[in-house]
């Protein structure tokens, strides 16, 4: 009985640490547009903007986002438009926080 307990508890705490990480909320200014953006712990440090000038946005854009769906013109959306585009695509084409962060930067850098 004490060990079924005992495992029951491991199971538990293995379960609970596997959870995602609490997302913080950060407010990017815009123009005169205020962004707020939901990042992760990882998106928060500093390594993650030194980790995605590594990435090619461009290539990264080209071959993720084709295999789905028609690629969109940088210009069709404003940048804060992208935020939100970009955050629920990178779930469905399971990308990391730093290649979602290189496409973004791909798609924006001319705004």
């Amino acid at each position: 009985m004490k060990s079924k307990i005992t495992l029951l508890a491991f199971t538990f705490v293995f379960i609970y640490s596997c959870k995602a990480k609490k997302e913080a909320t950060t407010t990017t200014a815009v123009g005169s547009v205020k962004v707020v953006e939901t990042l992760s712990p990882v998106e928060q440090s500093t390594e993650t903007v030194a980790l995605a000038s590594g990435y090619d946005g461009k290539n990264l854009y080209e071959n993720n986002c084709a295999k789905c769906h028609k690629l969109y013109k940088a210009e069709d959306f404003q940048k804060e438009e992208w935020v939100p585009i970009l955050k629920d695509m990178q779930k469905k084409a399971r990308i990391r926080d730093a290649e979602t962060l290189a496409i973004f930067n791909y798609l924006t850098e001319n705004k």
